[in-house]
């Protein structure tokens, strides 16, 4: 397994990838989501060591959320038990899976600590008819410092995990080396992962714009809530589905071939 570099364009195709992949197990997949959701949220009530453990638990949940976007581009039908792969392959690959999460769990933890320590006393927001957002709000959003120290601390942490849970699962990489080959990957591949960053914010901001469309129609109804929260688990589960993908071309066989499934071999 070796680092493949692709051209920025390819961002774009992960996007389409994911919208489309996502569709060929629209239930499956949002149901996969929302199961690894559910469980990180109920272990986080757990006193003293609840969010610590859900957050150990995100990079073996997202492995399977990977796993489970392989078998539906693959045709196959995803199954629940898809999400716990990380804890299957054998005693030494979950050992480092668990050694993962636990750094994963105290990197975030961390940028969370720092955050608190440059942000800023905001006073409480002005009473908006219902629910509406003030240009207070989003003035003294903008201008916490905690925010912007969190985000730029985030971003490392984010690449460092991008790739790692993959590497140690399928590669039998160790957690040390795969945040730095993570890391690396994301850094060479920047022009692809930028491209697939923007994509996926204009698919947002399209859905958006359509919801806003919607409600404006329906006078802000109940109805609106009942295509709202579907609307939001779909296009959260969309992103994840795709993200297989971004971690699929960046690496390739020792022999210089592409690894099974990559864009360059497909039409898709």
């Amino acid at each position: 397994m070796k680092l493949h570099l692709v051209p920025a364009s390819t961002g774009l195709q992960w996007v389409k990838l994911g919208v489309k992949t996502f569709f060929r197990q629209p239930l499956a997949m949002s149901g996969l989501f929302f199961m690894f959701m559910a469980a990180v949220s109920v272990i986080s009530l757990v006193p003293v060591l609840g969010t610590a453990i859900s957050l150990a638990l995100v990079p073996a949940a997202t492995l399977g959320l990977m796993a489970a976007s392989q078998e539906a581009f693959n045709g196959r039908f995803p199954m629940p038990s898809l999400l716990i792969s990380g804890f299957r392959a054998g005693p030494a690959k979950t050992r480092n899976m668990l050694i993962l999460g636990a750094m994963y769990a105290a990197g975030l933890m961390l940028v969370l600590g720092v955050s608190a320590v440059f942000g800023t006393d905001v006073s409480p927001p002005a009473e908006m008819p219902e629910g509406d957002v003030s240009p207070e709000m989003v003035r003294d959003l903008f201008a916490n410092q905690g925010l912007w120290a969190a985000m730029v601390l985030y971003l490392p942490l984010l690449m460092a995990f991008w790739h790692a849970p993959a590497l140690v699962h399928w590669h039998g990489v160790s957690p040390l080396k795969s945040l730095f080959f993570s890391l690396l990957a994301c850094w060479s591949n920047k022009g692809a992962m930028l491209v697939y960053f923007f994509g996926w914010v204009g698919v947002f901001m399209l859905v958006g714009l359509f919801m806003s469309l919607l409600a404006t129609l329906l006078g802000g109804s109940q109805a609106l809530n009942l295509i709202l929260y579907p609307m939001v688990l779909f296009m959260a589960s969309m992103f994840h589905t795709s993200i297989y993908f971004s971690v699929r071309d960046s690496f390739m066989a020792e022999d210089g071939t592409a690894l099974p499934d990559s864009t360059s071999g497909d039409n898709a």
